[in-house]
């Protein structure tokens, strides 16, 4: 029983849990009346959810709506629907809204649709005052309360029948701003406003204008005159006096100032009325200006003067401009129609001017300091006017020019540029130096005392005479230097070293060393080097040729090694042979030393154990030789051993053998025919043989031929052994 009632329970849980399934479909996202909504007016944010359900049950749905991210409405509702209202829509509700849907723990969001609240709230603008005194200040509100920043205010300033001025304010933080306008010179009754702007859209949306805001401007003076005493047209030598003055509501920062083209001329503090006064000259002429300030507030006057010439500027006149030193000079000022006059000459110092005479004529004789500019000036009622001044050159004659090389010396290396210089001690500048390479012009050049002059073409064979001359603007003309004759160096060229004999040299003989160029200016430095592990300076000497000769008596085993020469000249260039390897060999009585104390004791050895081998031998081969022969022939031979032994004759085995090979065989030919029909026996018998390096005796097999040669009588005409030694013997 108990069991069936929880199968009963389970299949009524699953059947409760199946009836309670539910999916989103969609969630959207609306507004009402438009997406384009007139600032002022009401709308709705509606946000929609379509759900389907397995079956009709209640479920709860939590409705969220963002704008631009930010959260502004939440409700909790059974519904489907949920609605956000805005009963007063502002540029500020504009943006892109969004909302998201949660219900039995599955949540949905929508798309993002975008609101445009079109239009902006009218501005408020307030002034801070609404009477202001010239160059005073007008402060200005301007606020948009309705409306959310970043925001742009623009304030204007309005005069009668002239352009607004206009000034902007960008508010990232309030939806206010505050401005201030200078009230200006000729500012009476004023009308202020302003209006905001926004970004919209990839645009600017712009409000209403404000309210018109008047303020009242007043004066804190009058605008000032400014007279001329006696009159504004005088002429030169008269007295004239500015006057400039103004009414003013309080004297507290009064300030009144004459100026003449920028230049103060007067100014007065806390006074109504300016006054100046000056003798009238040509230059006074022009437009001045009075000005009046207090505060910011600034008012101007402009007055004309023409003054009109008394008498022109003099004129002074020398009889010579340029002149030599120790001629005399005169000079005459005068006034074009004009006599009386006070006249006096001066010449003109950095220093001040130096007074010379008060005359209308001066004549001086001068020097060459009397160089300089001259002035007159004439005196007529107190008015003073300067002539031009004029320029006087007073010339001393130029010396003779010495002309010399740059470098010191008179000389150049071919190829490099020649520098010449020319002066003259004394002579008034400019100087006319003009180089001559021969009687060819080779250039000209004005400068105060000297000139260069660079030669890049010199040649071994060309012209080396130069000379210069100088002049100036004195009358005795033309002064010329002595001819300086340059000496070409020619650099060194292509150094090469030889000696004989050359290679291998014998040791203790004399090497002679040539090192010579093949061009080059004379004296020339040679120096000769050997080089193994450093180089060592062997010989140096100074010549007047192309070639040195360096004798080396006796050479060591300690010269071989490398040589090489280096040769210079004048011209700092050294230029260096190519190597040459000398290898010091033995001398031939040095060779012969050494044979005698070497090679004999050797030899001497080699034919005392030859010697010794050919006895033990003869030792060994006498019991075992068996053979028909005479003892003639055994005789004969052992003392033939036995006598070169005692005469002191030593040869080498092979040498040896070869000289009896010879013996036997010249005696063989003197037998005639008849020995060829001989009989030839052969026995091959066993000798011992000696090993120099080692005690014990080596056994060897060597053949011995006999030959027997019998005649029909049964007698031995003539018996030879030749024995040949075994490639192992020595």
């Amino acid at each position: 029983m108990y069991l069936a009632l929880l199968v009963i329970f389970l299949q009524c849980s699953e059947l409760y849990a199946w009836e309670k399934v539910f999916t989103f479909n969609t969630v959207e996202i609306q507004v009402q009346p438009s997406v384009k909504v007139k600032n002022g007016a009401a709308m709705s944010i509606v946000c929609h959810a379509d759900i389907s359900k397995s079956t009709d049950f209640q479920l709860k749905h939590n409705f969220t709506i963002f704008k631009d991210h930010k959260l502004v409405f939440m409700t909790v509702s059974d519904k489907e629907d949920a609605r956000y209202e805005i009963s007063v829509a502002r540029s500020s509700d504009t943006g892109d809204y969004k909302c998201t849907v949660e219900a039995g723990g599955k949540t949905r969001t929508s798309d993002s649709l975008h609101v445009w609240v079109q239009g902006m709230t009218k501005p408020i603008l307030t002034a801070e005052k609404k009477e202001v005194l010239e160059g005073e200040v007008v402060k200005l509100r301007c606020d948009l309360p309705e409306e959310a920043p970043p925001l742009y205010f623009f304030f204007q300033k309005i005069k009668m029948n002239s352009t607004p001025q206009q000034k902007v304010v960008f508010e990232a933080l309030r939806n206010f701003s505050v401005m201030e306008f200078a009230v200006e010179e000729g500012d009476n009754i004023l009308q202020f406003d302003c209006f905001g702007r926004r970004y919209v859209q990839l645009g600017f949306e712009s409000s209403e204008h404000s309210n018109k805001t008047l303020v009242t401007v007043r004066e804190p003076f009058i605008k000032p005159t400014l007279s001329a005493k006696p009159s504004s047209n005088i002429t030169e030598g008269d007295r004239i006096q500015f006057e400039c003055s103004t009414v003013v509501a309080r004297m507290r920062d009064i300030e009144i100032i004459l100026q003449k083209n920028k230049t103060i001329l007067n100014s007065v503090r806390e006074e109504k009325t300016l006054k100046y006064s000056t003798v009238a000259t040509l230059e006074d002429s022009g437009e001045y200006l009075c000005k009046v300030e207090q505060g910011r507030a600034s008012k101007t006057t402009k007055l004309n003067v023409h003054v009109s010439e008394l008498f022109p500027k003099p004129i002074l006149v020398a009889s010579m401009n340029k002149l030599d030193e120790n001629k005399e000079l005169t000079l005459s000022c005068s006034i074009s129609g004009f006599r009386k006059a006070n006249f006096s000459i001066l010449r003109k110092n950095s220093n001040g001017d130096i007074w010379l005479r008060n005359s209308r004529n001066l004549t001086m004789r001068v020097n060459v300091n009397d160089t300089g500019y001259y002035i007159c000036k004439a005196e007529v009622k107190g008015i003073v006017k300067e002539s031009k001044p004029v320029r006087i050159n007073v010339y001393a004659p130029v010396s003779k020019p010495t002309l010399s090389v740059v470098s010191g010396l008179p000389e150049v290396v071919l190829g490099k540029p020649l520098g010449l210089i020319c002066r003259s001690a004394t002579g008034t500048p400019p100087i006319t130096f003009t180089f001559y390479k021969g009687n060819e012009v080779k250039k000209t050049v004005i400068n105060d005392t000297y000139a260069t002059f660079l030669d890049e073409n010199i040649r071994q064979n060309g012209k080396r005479g130069y000379k210069c001359d100088a002049r100036n603007n004195h009358s005795s003309g033309v002064k010329t230097s002595n001819i300086l004759n340059i000496t070409v160096i020619v650099p060194i060229r292509n150094a090469s070293l030889g000696s004989h004999p050359y290679g291998e040299v014998e040791d203790g003989s004399e090497t002679t060393f040539l090192c010579s160029v093949n061009e080059g200016s004379w004296p020339i430095f040679f120096k000769i080097f050997k080089k193994n592990d450093r180089e060592v300076l062997l010989y140096e000497k100074q010549e007047n040729a192309d070639r040195i000769v360096w004798r080396k008596e006796a050479m060591s085993r300690q010269d071989t090694g490398t040589y090489y020469c280096i040769a210079s000249n004048q011209a700092n260039v050294s230029v260096k042979s190519h190597p040459i390897t000398i290898n010091v060999i033995l001398a031939s009585w040095q060779k012969g030393v050494i044979a005698a104390f070497v090679l004999i004791p050797i030899a001497g050895a080699v034919i005392l154990t030859s010697w010794w081998f050919l006895w033990k031998k003869k030792k060994a081969k006498g019991p075992s030789m068996e053979m028909s022969g005479s003892a003639l022939a055994t005789n004969s031979t052992s003392e033939k051993l036995t006598r070169q032994h005692n005469d002191g004759d030593y040869y080498s085995g092979s040498g040896y053998i070869e000289d009896n090979e010879n013996h036997m065989k010249s005696t063989d030919e003197s037998k005639g025919p008849d020995l060829e029909s001989a009989e030839v026996e052969y026995t091959e018998v066993e000798v011992s043989t000696l090993d120099p390096h080692r005690a014990p005796a080596q056994k060897g097999t060597e053949t011995v031929y006999s030959e027997i040669r019998k005649a029909n009588n049964d007698s031995v005409e003539n018996r030879h052994s030749r024995i040949q030694g075994h490639p192992d013997a020595t």
